[in-house]
């Protein structure tokens, strides 16, 4: 129990910043290059975290990719947010153009303004968006956790998709730490705001 009330009194005293990437209708679009076939339990484990972190008035940040590639046009409603999932008043928004966020000056910025910051990650493109932006998190000494049952990625073509998210997950463990939705919304109902 001591270690519960620890845990929770870490959360409330250093929230960090949860990090939605590219929760976007591309992903959800049967047929298009970028289609996540298990987005429905992915998004529902989302927004689980983002109405925990609203509910604690924690910090929630949401990356928007906008890429000039021919298979994603930003011109499209293809790149809007996914109902329910939308980035509300007050909620930081940052466009990137190239896989890592950090391709967006501002969030760049942001970024190495902030101190001693902790983020946790999910949503989509984690073998795009969610690693490329760790690994230059990392080089940037920025702590990120990504929520393991929380994220996903387009099926790579071959093989079987469980293994590639597998894969990736574990190249990410180099560079961040992993973590199930399940140990986050514990540790953050334990708080009473």
């Amino acid at each position: 129990m001591i270690l519960n009330q620890k845990k929770a009194a870490s959360m409330l005293d250093d929230p960090p910043i949860l990090v939605c990437a590219d929760l976007q209708v591309e992903y959800l679009t049967e047929g298009r290059s970028h289609f996540i076939a298990d987005a429905e339990a992915i998004t529902s484990r989302c927004l689980q975290l983002m109405t925990l972190w609203r509910h604690n008035l924690w910090p929630v940040m949401h990356l928007k990719r906008v890429a000039q590639a021919a298979w994603f046009n930003p011109a499209s409603n293809l790149t809007d947010w996914i109902a329910g999932l939308k980035p509300r008043p007050g909620e930081l928004t940052f466009e990137h153009p190239l896989p890592s966020a950090y391709s967006s000056a501002r969030f760049a910025e942001y970024m190495s303004n902030m101190k001693s910051i902790r983020c946790v990650l999910l949503g989509f493109s984690l073998d795009e968006t969610i690693l490329s932006t760790v690994v230059d998190g990392f080089h940037r000494s920025h702590r990120y956790q990504i929520v393991g049952d929380g994220v996903a990625c387009k099926h790579p073509g071959a093989g079987d998709a469980a293994s590639y998210k597998q894969a990736v997950v574990k190249v990410i463990g180099i560079y961040a730490g992993i973590q199930d939705s399940a140990d986050l919304i514990e540790e953050g109902s334990e708080i009473e705001v």
